[in-house]
């Protein structure tokens, strides 16, 4: 009665095993030696007093792209690191968020610049600003990078762009406590010739919190609580300050941040190199013909002349080598040429505090009160010594 599988099974009897089949002891896996270049630091010999010797504890502690790059690790600051670290309270704070986003602007237009030809975005666009001045693609790129990231912080009231006529409001935040004016792409005629080109902007704080109050963008230059600007060229560099002093970043674009490299900028009290559009000097007034006759002929050694035509690229120059930067009024351009609120009260407010001075040839550009949003003015700004010389060749013409 036993199933059929069961039967066959009892008289096949037990089940024979079959012999293990036996296999090599695995040596263990030995790795050969590591190269010299790639094997961990040695540890430092000791002193025959028992102690480290301080350069070697040094040189043990760096790894081979430090060795080779002659910087610190621990040395390298980022942008966002740097702007947390200066937060100290709630209205510091959404401060600092504000930049971050002025921050990644400046990455966005500057891969744009290096894409120029690549992404079909030279050329002309065909259309004019408020100044009438004909606008390029990037120009119009580079206005609305600026001011969608702006707005979309949620920290600024009002806006005021090179670009518009009028002053762009934003949406009610109840963090909306800064303004923010700036001019998105400054020098754009030499874009297709690839010149250095650059970004400009200032930030003031609003009267009142989530309030946009068009009056608001109409303060002098000297209440600003941050200004900066990015310069697109060999490298791309952003300079900042935030009423302390004045810090430089460069970007690395193989981490896609920017990386303090200039710490604590300051202005040589004078300089050897002068900067103005020579072109227009038979517009001159008497007294800045007589200022430039005199550092080419009269001054021993004479000054060099520098002008790249960008206003960010000369005034970057100027920062870091000394010298004069200038753009007079004249006969052609009374009232000046540059616009006082996105352009000269920025540059003006770095320029002091990097040790420098600015004036319109007569006062302080910073003690100007603005009357309307594109309003024009010279300026005269650079190291503090040479500017007073300039006051004073256009004080004996008056």
């Amino acid at each position: 009665g036993l199933p059929r599988a069961l039967r066959v099974a009892a008289a096949a009897g037990p089940r024979k095993s079959r012999p293990r089949r036996l296999t090599r002891a695995r040596k263990p896996c030995v790795l050969a030696p590591p190269d010299r270049a790639l094997a961990a630091p040695r540890a430092p010999a000791m002193a025959s007093n028992g102690e480290t010797p301080a350069g070697l504890t040094r040189k043990s502690s760096r790894n081979q792209l430090e060795d080779a790059l002659e910087v610190e690790v621990n040395d390298l600051q980022t942008l966002g690191t740097f702007i947390i670290n200066t937060a100290k309270d709630e209205d510091t704070s959404d401060l600092s968020i504000l930049i971050q986003s002025i921050g990644t602007s400046c990455k966005y237009i500057a891969n744009c610049v290096r894409k120029l030809g690549l992404a079909k975005l030279a050329g002309k666009a065909g259309t004019e600003n408020v100044q009438g001045e004909e606008q390029m693609k990037l120009d119009l790129v580079a206005h609305e990078v600026f001011s969608r990231g702006l707005a979309n912080s949620g920290r600024c009231t009002v806006m005021v762009s090179e670009e518009v006529e009028e002053t762009i409001s934003c949406a009610p935040s109840p963090h909306g406590r800064y303004v923010c004016v700036y001019d998105p792409l400054d020098g754009s005629s030499n874009i297709d010739c690839s010149v250095s080109i650059g970004s400009i902007f200032g930030i003031y704080k609003a009267k009142q919190r989530g309030v946009c109050d068009d009056a608001d963008a109409l303060q002098p230059g000297k209440d600003m609580v941050a200004a900066g600007y990015a310069l697109y060229g060999s490298a791309c560099n952003l300079v900042l300050t935030i009423g302390g002093c004045v810090y430089g970043f460069t970007l690395d674009s193989s981490l896609g941040e920017f990386i303090l490299t200039h710490p604590k900028i300051a202005v040589p009290r004078a300089g050897a190199i002068y900067s103005v559009n020579e072109g227009n000097s038979k517009f001159w007034d008497a007294g800045f013909r007589a200022y430039v006759e005199h550092v080419k002929t009269v001054e021993d050694p004479p000054r060099s002349l520098r002008y790249i035509g960008s206003m960010v690229a000369d005034v970057h120059r100027t920062l870091l080598y000394g010298g004069t930067f200038s753009y007079p009024s004249d006969s052609k351009s009374p009232d000046g040429k540059l616009r006082l609120l996105y352009e000269c009260f920025p540059m003006a407010y770095i320029m002091e505090k990097a040790g420098g001075a600015a004036s319109d040839g007569a006062r302080r550009i910073l003690d100007i009160e603005p009357k309307h949003i594109h309003q024009r003015s010279p300026i005269h700004m650079g190291s503090a010594e040479d500017v007073k010389t300039i006051e004073k060749f256009l004080g004996k013409a008056e």
